[in-house]
């Protein structure tokens, strides 16, 4: 069945979550419909919608016209069996102890190393992207310069990787929220299968809104891989839930942005300990000292 995109821009995220709810009414309806920031500092707003019909031309036309946002672009996506292909173009990654696999690798684990099962259908959050990658280097040389968590948070856990990371190098109990009830099933999911069900909690929540947040704090590490936006919104009460001399590993920033974010939490007494570029993407270990 052919799968085809619509996809535009505008500025602004309530004219941007405006146009989603109206391309949810189009004829034919949209399988689904997103909405994102494109954190390029351009202060765009991407909103798309995915179809199994050949999307009215027209109707998109006037709705991009409505909203003041660009014309839609409209491709249809190829016949792939998605799993599969990722199955066969991501490797295994390596990132300090820690080895990220699928299922098909299962023969290739090293010895001695963390092995950390997250499936390819789940590729976000493998240790592919730069952002995840960087934050499993950032926790395996805090571990090994003598850190060991003893109450740990992982926030917008995704696939929970960087949870499930810290549980296998650590013995305390980690936490890990998304606001996404999706991903928390996927976290959940990916917990059972690497046996460390009961050494991570799953939750869902926005920021630290949850009553197994509140309990738990203050942390002594805390991540946050999610984007630029979201982590200058969050700084305020990540400084409030991290104890003194505790740990931040943050990511999802471009490098451009990394300044500007290093900034808004060293006003909040979260000092640069290090910085690493991996491709576009910065990732940024902060210590508390208040």
């Amino acid at each position: 069945m052919p799968t085809f995109t619509a996809l535009t821009t505008l500025p602004g995220k309530p004219e941007a979550e405006a146009l989603g709810e109206a391309m949810e009414r189009l004829v034919p309806e949209p399988t689904g419909v997103g909405v994102f920031e494109i954190e390029d500092g351009s202060g765009l707003w991407e909103v798309g919608g995915y179809f199994t019909e050949t999307p009215d031309a027209a109707g998109l036309a006037l709705l991009a016209a409505a909203h003041g946002a660009r014309d839609f672009v409209v491709s249809e996506l190829p016949d792939i069996d998605w799993v599969a292909k990722v199955k066969r173009e991501l490797s295994p990654v390596e990132a300090g102890r820690f080895f990220v696999y699928g299922s098909h690798d299962a023969d290739r684990v090293p010895e001695g190393s963390e092995p950390l099962l997250i499936e390819a259908a789940m590729a976000f959050g493998t240790g592919h992207h730069g952002t995840t990658l960087g934050c499993l280097r950032a926790l395996d040389r805090i571990d090994t310069n003598g850190f060991t968590g003893t109450s740990v948070a992982d926030i917008g856990c995704g696939t929970a990787v960087l949870a499930m990371a810290a549980a296998r190098i650590w013995p305390e109990t980690v936490i890990a929220s998304d606001i996404d009830q999706v991903a928390v099933d996927v976290a959940k999911a990916n917990v059972a299968a690497n046996g460390l069900a009961g050494r991570v909690t799953c939750v869902e929540a926005a920021g630290f809104d949850h009553a197994d947040l509140a309990k738990r704090a203050p942390f002594d590490l805390i991540f946050a891989n999610i984007l630029k936006g979201p982590l200058i919104d969050l700084a305020p009460a990540m400084a409030a839930h991290l104890c003194d001399g505790g740990f931040a590993i943050l990511s999802g920033i471009l490098n451009e942005q990394a300044d500007e974010v290093v900034a808004v939490y060293d006003a909040l007494a979260l000092r640069l300990v290090t910085r690493e570029e991996i491709g576009e993407w910065t990732s940024l270990t902060l210590k508390k000292h208040n």
